[in-house]
């Protein structure tokens, strides 16, 4: 028994050390790193439109510059109105709403250092090596211009390298990129409240007030003569009277 368990530790330590002499032969890693690599800028954009239809979660806006635009507005999404957060279903046509986009832009430098250990199965100077991963199987690399392996303690290029060595190299490269992060709020303002009607025009007529007032006194007619007038008609009229019934009278007696 107590040979079987030392054979067993044997196999145990044989593979364990042929494992790490495997990994030995060939890694490939790498690490990545982000770092900021400016200030970062912040840029804000305001958008004003007004509501003309809703439905839903359908909104159909009126932008400043004439544009119609459809926006369907999740659930979740929120207005501020006189303080207060309102939901699609609280739209109303007549709405103005204003959105004003906060754009923070972050330029940053990714770093990325890659680490080959490996025997070398060939080599072609200046530009490919293969090497042998610790599977058995065989990974070619394509070696930048300038690359220099690490063998023996000292720096190598493919020319000084052969089949059968063991050789490290580290290459590391940086790329740049941006980072973009927007945020956004809306805010509104209810519709106008509806336009007063027109008061309807009412025509007035003032009528003085009567007032009492004593009735003029009858006026008499006062006959007067003509200035012109004389005496002189009024006589002979009594004259041809009394002409005519002296002549009457006589007649009488003679008959």
């Amino acid at each position: 028994m107590n040979s079987l368990r030392r054979i067993s530790i044997a196999l145990g330590l044989s593979l364990a050390c042929a494992f790490v002499l495997a990994t030995a032969w060939a890694q490939d890693t790498s690490s990545t790193s982000t770092a900021q690599s400016g200030a970062a800028t912040v840029t804000t954009q305001v958008k004003n439109a007004e509501i003309v239809y809703v439905s839903g979660n359908d909104v159909v806006v009126k932008m400043d510059d004439g544009q119609i635009k459809h926006v369907v507005v999740p659930d979740d999404k929120t207005i501020t109105v006189d303080g207060k957060e309102l939901t699609v279903h609280d739209l109303q046509p007549g709405m103005h709403v204003t959105k004003t986009i906060t754009t923070t832009t972050t330029p940053r430098t990714i770093t990325t250092v890659r680490t080959v250990k490996g025997r070398v199965w060939y080599v072609n100077p200046p530009s490919s090596v293969i090497l042998t991963l610790p599977d058995g199987t065989n990974k070619q690399y394509k070696v930048p211009k300038g690359q220099k392996f690490e063998m023996n303690g000292q720096m190598h290029d493919l020319f000084d390298i052969k089949k059968g060595d063991m050789i490290s190299a580290t290459a590391i490269t940086e790329s740049p990129e941006v980072e973009r992060s927007a945020s956004s709020h809306v805010t509104g303002t209810p519709p106008p409240p509806p336009p007063t009607p027109p008061a309807e025009a009412v025509l007035l007529i003032e009528e003085p007030t009567p007032v009492a007032a004593s009735a003029p006194a009858p006026e008499v007619a006062q006959a007067t003569l003509p200035k012109t007038g004389s005496m002189i008609p009024l006589i002979g009229l009594l004259g041809l009277i009394s002409l005519g019934t002296a002549l009457g009278i006589r007649a009488f007696r003679r008959s």
